[in-house]
C-alpha cells in the first residue's frame, strides 16, 4: 500500500526508501507516522505498541557502515527491532507523488492545485496518424510505419487501431490510379488505421508510408496532439481563494503550519499564485522565478541564494522551516492507513531548532 502510494521509481538516485528494518511478512496493528527518527519518536512507537514507523526523513541515508548499538543512530535501529517494530522510509518518493508531501502543504494553506513545480519528464510531442488503406495491405503499411518508429507508447510499441470502410475515390485525368480509372468514380473496401509517432519523426513516418502503400496519393492525415499527461515532480502551484498581502499571508503560513514563518519581499505586495515545496527548496529557486507565481512557500532558504533570487525579480519568498512544511504529510499518511490500521501521528516537533528568540526593544 505504502509503495503503491509512494512508488520508490520516484526517489531520487541517492535516495534511500522503503523498509529499513522488520519484516516484509510480519503482521501490523498499530503505527506511528513520524517526519525524523528520534529517540523521543521510539520512545513513543513502543510505548503504544507500534509494529511500524513510519518516517519521510531516512534514518540511514550517507555513509553508513555500521548500525552498531553504540552509534547514536545504530542504537535506535537495536531499540526498534528489540522491541518489535519495523521502519519504513518514504522520502523523495513522497515528496513527489501525487497525494504526497507537497500535495500536503499545498492543502494545509488552503491552495487549490494547478500542477507541479517541475515535471519528472519532459513535454512529449506527438502526431496520431489516420491512414487509409486496402485491407490486404494494412499490415504491410502499419510494419513500415512501426519500423520508422510510429506506435510506441511509454512502454509498449506496434500500438495501432483500425476499423473496416468503404472508401470512394474519383481520378483525374493526369491521375494514374492503382485502382480504378480517370474520371470514374470507385468505391472500395478499406480499413483506415490510427497510431501515433512523435512528432520528430514525421518525415520519415511519411516516407515509409508513400513507400509501403499501394496507392499512388496515399489517403491520410496528421494530427498533432496538444499536452498529454505528465508525471509530475517536485513542488506544487496553486491558487489561494483570496488574495492577501503578503505579511497577511505569513502570519496565514505560521498558523496553518503551527511553525515559526518568516518571508523576503515587498510586505504589502498581493499574494495569490503559490508556489510551496516541503523540506529544503532552495533548489527549485529558479525554477519557480520561471512561472508566474506570487509567492514561494518552503523551508531551510539561505541569504545569498535568496537574495540573489530576489535581484533577479523572482518572487516574494516563505521560510516555514524545514520541519513545518513537511509535517502536514503525516496526516495524509494517517488517513490512507486509518481504513486499515490503529495510527497515530507523531505531532511533536522534532525540529532540531527548540529555542527561538527576538531582539528586545531597547536592541
Amino acid at each position: 500500500m505504502l509503495d503503491q502510494a509512494y512508488p520508490p521509481r520516484l526517489a531520487e538516485g541517492w535516495d534511500s526508501v522503503g523498509l529499513v528494518c522488520g519484516h516484509p511478512e510480519s503482521e501490523v496493528t498499530h503505527v506511528l507516522v513520524c517526519v525524523d527518527v528520534t529517540a523521543e519518536v521510539v520512545d513513543a512507537a513502543l510505548a503504544r505498541g507500534a509494529q511500524l514507523v513510519i518516517a519521510h526523513h531516512p534514518l540511514l541515508l550517507r555513509g553508513v557502515d555500521t548500525v552498531a548499538a553504540s552509534t547514536p543512530k545504530g542504537v535506535l535501529i537495536h531499540r526498534l527491532i528489540r522491541g518489535g517494530c519495523a521502519l519504513f522510509t518514504a522520502h523523495t518518493n513522497a515528496d513527489r507523488a501525487r497525494g504526497g508531501v507537497n500535495d500536503a502543504l499545498a492543502a494545509a494553506l488552503g491552495l487549490e492545485v494547478t500542477g507541479p513545480v517541475e515535471y519528472l519528464d519532459a513535454p512529449l510531442h506527438l502526431d496520431r496518424w489516420g491512414v487509409m488503406v486496402p485491407p490486404a495491405q494494412a499490415d504491410e503499411v502499419l510494419a513500415a510505419m512501426f519500423e520508422a518508429g510510429a506506435g510506441e507508447v511509454g512502454e509498449y510499441s506496434e500500438c495501432a487501431w483500425r476499423v473496416d470502410g468503404v472508401g470512394q475515390f474519383r481520378p483525374g485525368d493526369d491521375a494514374n490510379p492503382a485502382i480504378g480509372s480517370a474520371r470514374e468514380l470507385t468505391t472500395l473496401d478499406e480499413t483506415r488505421i490510427e497510431l501515433v509517432a512523435a512528432t520528430s519523426h514525421r518525415e520519415r513516418v511519411a516516407r515509409a508510408l508513400r513507400d509501403a502503400h499501394p496507392y499512388e496519393e496515399p489517403a491520410h492525415d496528421i494530427v498533432e496532439l496538444v499536452g498529454g499527461e505528465r508525471e509530475w515532480g517536485l513542488g506544487r502551484v496553486g491558487n489561494l481563494s483570496e488574495p492577501m498581502t503578503l505579511a497577511a499571508f505569513t502570519a496565514h503560513v505560521a498558523d496553518a503550519l503551527g511553525a515559526p514563518a518568516r518571508a523576503a519581499g515587498n510586505p504589502e505586495a498581493l499574494v495569490r499564485t503559490v508556489a510551496v515545496c516541503g523540506g529544503a527548496g532552495d533548489s527549485l529557486l529558479g525554477a519557480v522565478g520561471s512561472l508566474r507565481v506570487d509567492a514561494y512557500v518552503t523551508g531551510d532558504l539561505r541569504h545569498h541564494p535568496v537574495d540573489e533570487h530576489l535581484r533577479a525579480g523572482g518572487p516574494a519568498v516563505v521560510d516555514a522551516g524545514h520541519w513545518g512544511t513537511e509535517f502536514p504529510w503525516c496526516a495524509t499518511v494517517a488517513e490512507l492507513l486509518w481504513p486499515y490500521l490503529d495510527v497515530a501521528v507523531h505531532d511533536a516537533p522534532t525540529d532540531p531548532f527548540t529555542v527561538r528568540a527576538a531582539p528586545g526593544a531597547d536592541a
